[in-house]
């Protein structure tokens, strides 16, 4: 690539589905990843899922050849899921873990626990400077009743925003990962208005996989058919976006998606289709141009839109938090009762215990449990209500100096 003008890069994104103990063929389908990355001699590759440090070991020993510089970013319980493997040398690395992911108390979903976060990883090639970010955003389990919706605008809101205040030394910005978004639902359109980033499928050249450039598709043996139905060809919900900084152009030649089973297999590589994307970096050598004032009621509009969402998950955050604290003060009354009952007792004020010992002792026990769990939901709804305030208070603040700028028509 030296003494070539354009730099030709190929880049892997993939949520691999690689839950411990959960994910079906988990060690068979990461062996299968591995050996997929090492036949294509990917520059960079993003992964998401890879939950176990294991897993990340075995395929940073499988890739030592062909990527050889790889980070593994590590928040919350279990882990982010995110890693990097790279051809060229990673510089510096950086994460940033999302002030609001989802509720400790559904288990069933555990995106909680996850610390979900975006990475960010510095690499120079050929002189030129990458930014390359990698995310996974909140899932969403329920399209017409998406309880999650607020958190994952949040999610999106800083996501945009640390992508901006980091990626100003950089030549070119990547981002890969799975956002958990349709490309018309208005976390993608925040994300993608405010920093310029660029999708990579409408972007391209030649596309080649599944159609629309679906990424859970119904035909995936581990894919949960009934979160499809109202997609019958499948959802988009992983991307490649990219952004060209000052004196630099960046073109989409070439993307791919795998198409359901692994060559050779009986299983695909993940529940969710791999994104591939060439790029072509070339320097222009001249200084990008001023952001044309006709993007700014785009921008006011869909900044109102992500507003109104805010302020929705506030209203219910709201309500939540008066909720716990009301079910908190009633159990630290009972217990209260129950202590004065007991005093009563043991100075003779009392005729007798007013129930048997065992009831009491349960009933206080009952009483203590409702008052912890009360106290920790109302701190947990506490601070989702501070968060989400000061989102808002951000997304208005934005919307004043775009509605202040000259020429908003």
């Amino acid at each position: 690539m030296e003494g070539d003008p354009t730099l030709r890069l190929r880049v892997f994104d993939l949520n691999c589905w690689a839950i411990r103990y959960l994910s079906k063929r988990r060690q068979e389908r990461i062996r299968l990843i591995g050996d997929r990355l090492c036949q294509e001699g990917f520059d960079l590759v993003l992964l998401q899922e890879v939950w176990s440090e294991q897993d990340y070991s075995d395929l940073k020993a499988k890739l030592g050849g062909c990527c050889p510089y790889s980070h593994y970013f590590r928040s919350g319980v279990i882990g982010s899921g995110l890693c990097i493997f790279s051809k060229f040398p990673i510089l510096d690395t950086l994460l940033y873990q999302y002030s609001l992911n989802g509720y400790p108390y559904m288990l069933q979903h555990g995106d909680w626990f996850c610390g979900k976060s975006v990475g960010l990883a510095v690499i120079n090639i050929s002189g030129i400077v990458f930014n390359v970010y990698v995310t996974h955003l909140h899932a969403e389990y329920c399209r017409e009743k998406d309880a999650y919706l607020p958190h994952r605008v949040v999610q999106a809101w800083e996501l945009l925003q640390f992508i901006r205040h980091t990626a100003k030394a950089a030549d070119v910005v990547l981002l890969g990962g799975d956002l958990n978004m349709h490309p018309q639902d208005v976390g993608i359109r925040l994300l993608r208005c405010w920093t310029g980033l660029r999708d990579a499928f409408t972007e391209t050249k030649h596309f080649e996989g599944c159609e629309d450039g679906c990424t859970l598709i119904p035909n995936n043996c581990f894919t949960v058919n009934s979160e499809l139905q109202p997609f019958p060809l499948g959802i988009r919900i992983d991307y490649i976006l990219y952004k060209a900084g000052s004196g630099f152009t960046v073109r989409c030649e070439e993307l791919q998606t795998t198409t359901g089973t692994a060559p050779g297999t009986d299983i695909p590589y993940s529940d969710h289709e791999a994104v591939m994307a060439t790029l072509h970096i070339q320097r222009t050598g001249q200084a990008a141009g001023v952001t044309p004032s006709t993007a700014v009621p785009a921008l006011v509009e869909v900044l109102s839109e992500a507003r109104t969402e805010v302020r929705v998950g506030l209203q219910a955050a709201r309500r939540q938090r008066y909720s716990s604290g009301r079910m908190a003060l009633l159990a630290l009354l009972l217990l209260l009762l129950q202590a004065a009952a007991a005093l009563g007792a043991l100075v003779g004020l009392a005729g007798g215990q007013p129930f048997p010992k065992l009831s009491f002792a349960l009933l206080a026990f009952l009483a203590l449990g409702v008052l912890l769990l009360a106290t920790g939901l109302h701190l947990f709804h506490t601070i989702e209500v501070k968060m989400l305030q000061g989102t808002e208070e951000q997304m208005r603040m934005a919307l004043g100096v775009l509605q202040e700028r000259p020429g908003r028509s």
